[in-house]
Order: structure tokens, then sequence, then C-alpha cells
């Protein structure tokens, strides 16, 4: 019986499916093993073979738990909301949950035939409305709810409200609204039903106030930073700008610390970690202001080097700062509001990550030094941010890089106020002194301090003159919360006399409405306000048009699982309990500061309201690297139907062409399947090299229109999923980027094959020999070589699984079939245990051939070997026999002899006694346990 993977594989999928192997259980004497991938969005195109690595790990790990008596959920499910499927409702009509449901079939499909030991019965999709009425009762739990600094958490906004009732706001210590007013119990009850809730607006977590968004016009709608490349959308690289607008936000400042503290405490990548950091960005300093000329107006700054503020030679407002009109002259208004334009094309992320793009104006306005009284230009620059700290900096380009580049570039003063190593005001000499260290010059009543003194004393002279405050400031902002689309959670909340109310809990879900279009409105309102004149609250109110971001839906998803068909809360309190954490999550670095801010955000917000007892939603995070496309390209003859073999290209001036990869074997391109292809080059020339027409090929990242793209499907149907599992993991570390090439891929099936001649073979020939071949595996003792080969793999391969270093398990299995294979090795007690071993790795083959071995269960059920250190000890050593640094011969002597009893031997050894034909070696140098030299 040959290696029939086809057969093989379908049998075992549909077995696993009907008895619902993998399914987890809610409890038990098990320990528990929470394994969880980062869900997809299921776009038209289904999957790649880049998609499933990270899938392969994660089920790896699954299958191994479950072997090593772990209760193991193991589940997956769609992130099924999304921009793609609206854009091409748009252009068909074709409404977005029959593109989703489509697409969703497409990745099940794909999914299935990997052979991933998910528990479908948990599947969730966030586009569900049984899914997402939880998803709007979190976001009203969120808008119900006040951060108390006083106890570091979360609080219902009831209890704000009764505080409000007897004591006004003034004890009131909340993360909220920087210029709300104080006002009293009398004045709280004296306020109308509005200014209560635009007062209660300022302190909700999940608010509506305004804020700078990405703004797409052609999409019509806000769009996160994650979905912005060099400065247009991702989606149809449409221009994109900065726009002050009304927005439903989430004040995810409020758990800046807690976010902060909360990474210490994780088994994430310091990578990553320290993304999040960055992006959390955590500063100590003061707050100062500048009075402007002539004015009394100020402009109000956030420094962490208030020691500096001597150096000050301009002050930068952010292009979208409120006062940038007012402080505009007449003659740079022009050139400000062209440069105010431009700057809006560019997203904040590109902002701040442009370092070398020099860009700024004059407004034509000066502020007083709140010390010397000194006029100060006012420039505007786009490398300060209107969301971090007052969107103003004070420019010390003397001892700040940004400001120093900004200075050079635009003649504006460097004042030296810090002595350090270097002048940086002489000729020659380049770049900022920005370190922490030095003493002060040219700063009055700093003068002769050192930078940390001076801080203290500056902070200090600062506060006494009104002139600021010392803080602590984030570069966190609030997450805009509502987009201008259709598909997308509708936000459970509907409008009373201009006031905003949550829906009754009891109402949900406020499900998506049908529409005409799925385009925003003709005076730009969002989709859903075309079905405003029958879509509304009791037939009277009006619901609110935006709906939730993307990232809703997959802030709680890793709850859900725990407790899928729950009608009554989003997760039961029990089961929350049992499954608390994910041990393990599994995706990729791009959500560092995106969904894996935004999942521990909800994750502590419901831990403060009690309905979940932890802290953090997964206790080990890996990132995995990207499968990257390997391209190749013929190459086209400029002005003629000419196409010439990649060896030969120099003699001829050429223009590179990508080709289908599925034309191309080993870099040689199949020519008849080309023409077929591309009709243009039907009758085109070939030149070639040996007969051959060779492609020239490129690492890039895999694209439909790079035709480079190659589908599971296709290796599944050359070569099997196990096929696939197995060299998916063998291409490289888990966590790197590597290059996909389907020429290596035969070593790996041929892997397999071998294996299965262990267990097949002929009867007349023995394992390898000649004859029919039949299932063939004897119950004999095995031998010590046999049992060591063994045991150095069920070592290895447990060893680099608990260390997640899955490329290396394949390349010892290889190794240990090799050894069986040479020995001819049919027994059982070997082969049985090998199979648990890889099962993880190739589940398919593993349980047909435990079928075969006389199991009636699933090998999933069978407990993981364990490996015996006496196995591995050698009984005897070969040492190489050296004469003057030449190898002469090998002894195989007992391992347990010492160095004198080693060299004794070897110059008993009748070999010996020839080569030395009666001399003495002037030394004989015994390395115990690896070789023999003489010298002579």
């Amino acid at each position: 019986m040959e290696y029939n993977f086809k057969e093989i594989e379908n049998n075992w999928q549909a077995y696993w499916a009907k008895n619902k192997t993998f399914a987890a259980k809610d409890g038990g004497d098990k320990p528990k093993y929470y394994v969880l991938d980062m869900f997809p969005y299921p776009s038209g195109a289904g999957l790649h073979v880049g998609h499933p690595l990270g899938y392969i790990a994660s089920d790896i790990v699954a299958r191994y738990k479950r072997h090593k008596g772990f209760n193991v959920l193991h589940p997956m499910g769609y992130d099924s909301f999304g921009l793609p499927a609206e854009q091409y409702a748009i252009q068909t009509g074709q409404h977005p949950k029959i593109t989703t449901e489509n697409n969703i079939a497409v990745y099940r499909r794909q999914l299935d035939k990997i052979g991933f030991s998910f528990d479908w019965d948990r599947e969730v999709r966030t586009s569900d409305p049984a899914y997402y009425k939880w998803t709007q009762w979190i976001f009203i739990q969120i808008f119900n709810s006040w951060y108390n600094k006083a106890t570091d958490k979360a609080e219902p906004i009831s209890s704000l409200i009764s505080e409000f009732e007897l004591n006004g706001n003034k004890k009131v210590n909340a993360c909220c609204d920087e210029d709300e007013k104080s006002f009293s119990a009398a004045e709280w009850q004296a306020f109308s039903e509005k200014e209560q809730s635009d007062i209660l607006m300022a302190y909700r977590i999940a608010y509506l106030g305004e804020a700078f968004v990405n703004w797409c016009p052609a999409l019509g709608t806000v769009l996160a930073n994650d979905e912005i490349k060099d400065g247009v959308s991702e989606r149809g690289g449409h221009p994109v700008e900065r726009k002050l607008m009304k927005q439903w936000s989430m004040r995810i400042s409020a758990y800046a610390q807690r976010l902060l503290d909360g990474l210490d405490t994780l088994d994430w990548t310091d990578s990553l970690k320290e993304a999040q950091r960055n992006w959390i960005g955590k500063s100590e300093g003061t707050s100062l202001k500048f009075t402007i000329q002539g004015s009394n107006k100020t402009i109000e700054v956030f420094t962490t080097r208030p020691d500096t503020v001597f150096g000050v030679s301009f002050v930068t407002l952010a292009p979208e700062h409120d006062l940038v009109g007012s402080l505009t002259t007449l003659e740079n208004k022009a050139a400000v509001e062209a440069y105010v334009t431009q700057a809006k094309n560019r997203s904040e992320r590109e902002r701040q990550a442009d370092i070398n793009k020099i860009t700024g104006v004059f407004t034509g306005s000066y502020v007083e030094h709140p010390f010397t009284g000194k006029l100060i230009p006012i420039w505007i620059g786009d490398y300060v941010l209107a969301g971090y700290g007052t969107g103003a900096v004070m420019a010390v380009p003397a001892h700040d890089s940004r400001d120093y580049s900004f200075a050079k570039h635009f003649g504006l003063p460097i004042l030296e106020v810090v002595k350090g190593t270097t002048d940086v005001t002489q000729s020659g000499v380049e770049g900022s002194y920005d370190a922490k260290e030095g003493i002060l010059i040219n700063s009055d009543f700093l003068n002769g301090l050192q930078v940390k003194d001076a801080m203290k004393l500056a902070i200090q002279e600062i506060e006494i003159k009104q002139l600021g405050k010392g803080k602590v400031n984030f570069r966190l902002r609030d997450a805009v919360f509502g987009r201008q689309r259709y598909w997308g959670e509708p936000i459970p909340v509907y409008y009373k006399n201009d006031i905003p109310y949550a829906l009754p809990e009891n109402e949900l879900p406020l499900v998506l409405p049908e529409v005409d279009k799925y385009l925003p409105t003709e005076d730009g309102e969002p989709p859903l306000a075309r079905a405003a004149s029958s879509w509304k609250y009791k037939g009277e109110f009006d619901y609110e048009h935006s709906t939730m971001p993307g990232w809703a839906g997959s802030s709680w998803y890793f709850l859900r699982y725990m407790d899928p068909k729950n009608s009554e809360g989003f997760v039961s309190k029990q089961l929350a309990g049992y499954w608390k954490q994910v041990d393990l999550y599994i995706g990729g670095s791009e959500h560092a500061t995106g969904h894996l801010l935004y999942v521990r955000f909800w994750t502590k917000f419901l831990k403060d309201l009690g309905y979940i007892d932890i802290e953090e939603p997964a206790k080990k995070l890996i990132n995995q690297g990207m499968i990257q496309g390997r391209s190749n390209f013929v190459y086209r003859v400029n002005g003629e139907n000419k196409l010439v073999s990649a060896g030969l290209k120099n003699n001829y001036e050429v223009s590179a062409l990508h080709v289908d990869v599925s034309f191309v074997n080993n870099d040689v391109l199949d020519i008849e399947a080309f023409k077929k292809w591309r009709d243009d080059f039907k009758n085109a020339e070939f030149i070639l090299e040996d007969g051959k027409y060779i492609c020239g090929a490129e690492v890039e990242k895999m694209s439909k229109s790079k035709y480079n793209v190659v589908t599971p499907d296709d290796i599944g149907e050359k070569f099997g999923s196990d096929t696939l599992r197995l060299y998916e993991m063998f291409l490289g570390p888990l966590e790197q980027s590597k290059p996909w090439n389907t020429n290596g891929i035969t070593g790996v099936h041929g892997f397999l094959k071998k294996l299965w001649r262990l267990f097949y073979s002929s009867l007349q020939g023995g394992a390898q020999g000649a004859g029919d071949v039949a299932f063939n595996v004897s119950n004999d003792e095995p031998t010590k070589g046999e049992l060591k080969a063994l045991h150095k793999t069920i070592k290895k391969i447990t060893e680099d699984i608990e260390r997640f270093s899955f490329n290396t398990s394949i390349s010892n299995f290889m190794i240990c079939v090799n050894e069986l294979t040479e020995a001819k090795c049919n027994k059982k007690a070997i082969l049985e245990p090998l199979l648990i071993c890889l099962s993880p790795y190739a589940p398919h083959i593993a349980e047909e051939l435990w079928k075969q071995l006389g199991h009636t269960e699933s090998i999933s059920t069978a407990p993981f070997p364990d490996f015996n250190e006496a196995y591995l000890v050698d009984d005897s050593i070969n040492y190489p026999v050296s004469v003057n640094g030449k190898l002469k011969f090998t002894l195989e002597l007992p391992a347990t002899l010492t160095v004198q009893e080693v060299e004794a031997e070897v110059m008993n050894n009748e070999q010996t006694q020839k080569l030395l034909e009666g001399k003495q070696p002037k030394k004989v140098i015994v390395v115990h346990k690896k070789i023999v030299n003489m010298v002579v």
C-alpha cells in the first residue's frame, strides 16, 4: 500500500469533524491550556501559504498539550466586519453580509484542509448580531463609566452623579477633559438636563467629543493609523487629511499608567513591549505658558526639559493648533494656509517617523519669554502633533535633535544652555547635545547647577510664578471610536433633544438597517443616515449614524470563545474564572499598537467592573514572521517581441516582467503554458540557455499583482497538508520572516514517504527489501541503537515544542527516520512513540498509521512519551586514532574507561604496534571520549 495522502487526509478530517475530537470541556480535573490565534479578516482572495504559518505553530502546541494531559481550548472565528467588503458593496451593490459569508466559506474549507484541531463549535463572527449584541453591551458599560483616579479604576457613572449631587465636582479626582470647570452641588442641581449631559460627557470613558481624525473624503470615513500608508488610504490609495470632527472616542488615556505597568508582567517579546511603551510615551515635566505679544492670551507648552528654558529660540505649533489662524499675519497667510493643507495630508504616524523631512512656516507672530521677556518667533511645523501634550513645543535647538534640524534648516538661533562634552554653537559641530547631564550656563538663576537639580528648581520657579505646573504626560491619545461606514457594529445610542442616550440593554442588539446604497449621503452623512427616515428609536428618535471601528469586536473575542452560546451574558463568571487568560497568543507584530493595546484596555475595564478576574488578556504572545513570496521574471528585449533567458539578459537592453510562478519549476519556464497565459507573447521568440528558458527570481511580498501567490490548496493538491505543515515549520524560526520556495518541498514530502515505508514494507525482503508491500510491524525487542535514536528524538521534540523552536524539530524527525531506516527497524516499541511525537506536526499520517497499529481511538488521546536518559548514554566510544595529526584508524572502546585506560588500550592495540614499528611515541594525547593522537 502506497502513501495515498489525499485519501488519508480527507478521511481523517471527516473523522475529526464527525467525532468532535477537539472539543474542549468546560472544567474537569485536567489542567487547562488556552491557545489562541489572532482571528482572520475573511478577504475575497482566501488564504495564501503565508497565512497559516502562525496557525500551524499554535496547532502543534495545542495538539502537544493534549498529549501532555491538558484540557485544551483552541478556537477559531472571523473578524468579519471590515472595509474591503463595504468597498465591494459600493462597487457592485452586493450586501457586505453576502460577500463576507462567501469569503468565510472559502476560509473554512481551506482551514479544514490543513487539518487544524480547532473547536469549531465555539466559532465566533464579529458581524453576527448574536455576537455584536455583546460588543454593544460592553460599549454601554464603558459609556456608563468614569475613571476614578482615587481608586485607580473605572466606576459606574451613577457614583459620579451621586457625588455631584452631594458635593459638586470639587472633590472629584477623575480622568476627564482638562478644561472642565468646577461647580457646586447646588449649581449641579440647577443645570438643565442638556448641561448635565454635557458635563458627564467630559467624564465618561466612552464619550462624544471633538477629535482630530484621519479623514478620507473618497471613502467618506475616518481611518485608523494602521489603515494609512504614505499619506493615502491603504485601501484604494486615496488622499487622507487630518480633520477636527465630533466623534465618539474611548478614554484609553485613563489607563496609560496601568497599560505601561502591565507590560512588566507579560511574557511578550521585548520589541513588542517596547513598541507599546513608546506608543504610550510617558514623560515627566511641566506645563509652561508663553504670553503672545500684544495680547493677554498665552500658548501653553509641555516640556520634559524645563532646565533648558533659557535656550528657547522659537515656539512651534502643530498645523492643527487652534491658534494658527489668529496668529498668522496677513503677509504670511497664503504660505501658512498652503502649509496647513499640505500637513493635513500626512498621518501622524508618518509625521513622527519621517525625521529627515524638515518642513515649516513662520506665522509672523511672537511670544514673550516667560523669564526674560525677550520676543520669540512662533513657527508651525508638522513634527509637532496636535494630540500630544498641548500641540505646541518650546524649541531648544541646542539640546533637542528635531529642534536642531529645524533651526539649522531655517537659520534660527541656537542657544547653548547646558555645558556638555561638545559646544554646539561652534562652527564645524553638527547636532544637538541632548544628554540629561552637564552644568547649566547662560541660564540666570539656574547657572552652575547640574541638570537634575536645575529641572527641580525650574519647575519650582514656574509654579511660584504661576506660569505652569509640574505634571506627568503621556503620548497615548484617546482612541477615536466612530467610523462613517456601513459595515460595522451600530453604536447603541439614540438622540433626544440633542442629548445622546444609551439603548436599554434589553433592547440589544441594535441591528444594522438595510440601505439603498453603501455610500455616504449627498450631504456627507454616514451610510446609516440613508435609513434615517424609517430607522428610529421608538419610531421617533434618531440613532447614532456612525458605526464602531474594526477593533471593537476583536477587543473581547478571546472571552466569548469561553462561552460562545451564552444568551444571558458576554461570558459567565464561572467560565471566565476557569479559562482565565490566554496561555499562548500567536499573531502578527503589526497589531502591536492597535489591537494589542485595545484588548488590554478592554480587559482592564471589564476587570474594574468585576465581570472578569484577569488584568491582562494573554500571558505569552509570539509574533510570527512573514512568509514572503518568491517572484519570477522573464526578460523582454526592448522594442521586440523577444524574450531572453536570465543568464543572457546582460547582452541585451531588456525589461523585466513578472510571470506567474505556477508556470515555473526550479526557475525553468514552461514556455507553452506562458504563451497560453499571455496572448501578446503567443508568437514571441525565446532565446534559451542549454535548451531551457531560465527565469530571474526575487524575494517580494506575496501579492496577486506580482503573480507570486502560492495557496495552501495548490500545495495540498500536489503534496498533501502534512507536507505543507512540516514545510512551513521547516523554513526557519517562527518569529523570522522568510521567503517561500516551493523547490524545497519535495524533500519534506520524501521524508513522509520514507516514514511510511518503516510501516509498509516487503514481507519477503524485510523493511526495505523487494516484493509486495504490506503493513509489516513487528513486536520484537528494540536494540540499544534503536532506543537511543527514539529517545534522542523524544527529548529534542519535547524541548523544541516547549521553547517554540519548531523548525529544528523537523530536521530531528528526518535524522531519526534515516537512522531507523538504516537499521531496518519496523518495531512497534519504537514506531508507536515516534508517531505520537510526530502527531502534532503531521496529524493525518500519524492518525492513519496509529490506526494500522491496532488502536481504535484517535492518536490525540495518547499520552506523550517521556524520554529515558539512560538510553542516551553511550556504552562505547569510537576513538579516531591519529599519528602526527593524520587519522590512521578508529578503535571502539567502552565509554567507562579512564584517560589512562584508553591510552593503554591504544598502545597495546595491534594496529598501533604496526604503525610504531617498535618505537615509543614522544607524546600520547588523549581527549577523553573524543580522539587519540600520537606524536612520533
